[in-house]
């Protein structure tokens, strides 16, 4: 379904030589990258893109403004693939080559931002000189210095430390010093998933972050596994675009997935749409049909969660916490926001002060619906599950 193909001419038409040369050209394969990054073509040659996960572009600038589409030139349009992508169903974008000027390649996705993907040297080039003030090697280290510099100004505007002035940033209770909370940049940005799917869309652009640009129209599902091996979700964090869709999948023993804030860890978040899977009870003989509860992420900031069980003591004090689009790069990443959890020990209480404080905590409880009738039956505690 992803298969598509477009002929594009640079520079004068011509007819092709009977023998033309087709390059075979990896977009994404390995990271932020074209493989390989430049190469020389003959007049009637072809370069095939062959677009790997995630969503890329390939689209023609100039040397003097490596990370802007140049005017008239061509652009491929975003190709969302998702993952595990059989490489025979990878999408294709050929440009055949009809004289020998040099062509200036990037890709547009996350252009202007902090994550741009030219920024991070995802450029490409054919028939570039080798050396000189033109060559390949000065081409990409533009691109990379308008990445360092649109980087300095998020961090500049979003992730400035706090003056002496300032106040402290601690979390919720117990005193402890916590990172300052990035402020992110608002993006405009018109997203592109296939030809019948086009919308311009204004959302918080942070450092680090997934692209805008979901994965494809269903969006990819990610599993995640609760509690099957001790206290833990497995993995831990992951980076999601927006319409993917989180499967937590639960093992024994009676766990949740509660969205918390980094400041706060073990405690539900007061926001109105924070999300919360309820208690999950598992026998310890079930080998098969595990329950599994659905999270859709709509946007690419940063998400905390926990689990909310207490008994016989803090699921979340021991480290059972989980992370979504956390930035690994910042001061807020993962391991910080475990370590807290761990520090704080999930000793919060309905009467404790700060962000989340909840003046009706039943956390520890079991709720489990039982028949048509809709009869809830709450056990303060079940020890065969716990």
């Amino acid at each position: 379904m992803f298969s598509r193909s477009a002929i594009l001419s640079l520079g004068l038409a011509v007819l092709p030589h009977a023998f033309a040369a087709v390059f075979d050209v990896q977009v994404g394969a390995n990271g932020l990258a074209f493989e390989p990054e430049a190469l020389f073509a003959n007049v009637g040659d072809q370069v095939v893109f062959h677009f790997n996960p995630k969503n890329h572009t390939v689209t023609q600038s100039a040397f003097a403004d490596p990370c802007g589409k140049k005017e008239g030139g061509f652009d491929s349009g975003f190709m969302p693939v998702a993952a595990n992508t059989s490489s025979e169903l990878l999408p294709t974008y050929t440009i055949t080559v009809n004289d020998t000027a040099p062509v200036w390649v990037y890709c547009k996705q996350a252009a202007k931002t902090a994550a741009s993907h030219c920024g991070a040297g995802m450029v490409f080039s054919v028939n570039c000189p080798a050396d000189g003030p033109n060559s390949f090697a000065n081409f990409k280290s533009a691109a990379l210095k308008i990445g360092e510099d649109l980087k300095a100004a998020a961090a500049s505007t979003s992730e400035a430390q706090p003056s002496a002035t300032d106040n402290t940033w601690t979390a919720a209770y117990g005193g402890y010093t916590v990172p300052p909370e990035a402020e992110p940049t608002l993006v405009t940005e018109t997203i592109t998933l296939d030809s019948t799917s086009i919308w311009t869309t204004t959302y918080s652009s942070y450092a680090n972050a997934p692209a805008a640009t979901p994965n494809s129209a269903e969006g990819s599902v990610i599993k995640v596994v609760v509690g099957a091996s001790g206290l833990t979700f497995d993995p831990p964090r992951v980076s999601a675009n927006p319409r993917d869709v989180i499967m937590f999948e639960f093992h024994a023993k009676n766990h949740t997935v509660t969205q918390s804030s980094f400041a706060d860890p073990c405690r539900k978040s007061n926001e109105t749409t924070a999300f919360d899977s309820g208690f999950m009870p598992v026998d310890a003989s079930l080998t098969e049909g595990f329950p599994t509860w659905n999270l859709t992420v709509n946007d690419t900031a940063p998400m905390w969660a926990y689990c909310k069980q207490k008994t016989p003591a803090s699921h979340c004090g021991a480290g059972m916490v989980f992370a979504i689009n956390s930035n690994e790069e910042s001061e807020r990443n993962f391991s910080a926001f475990q370590n807290l959890a761990k520090e704080l020990n999930g000793t919060a209480t309905s009467t404790a002060s700060g962000a989340g404080a909840s003046s009706t905590d039943t956390d520890g409880a079991l709720s489990m619906r039982i028949g048509t009738a809709g009869l809830v039956v709450i056990f303060a505690a079940l020890a065969t599950l716990l």
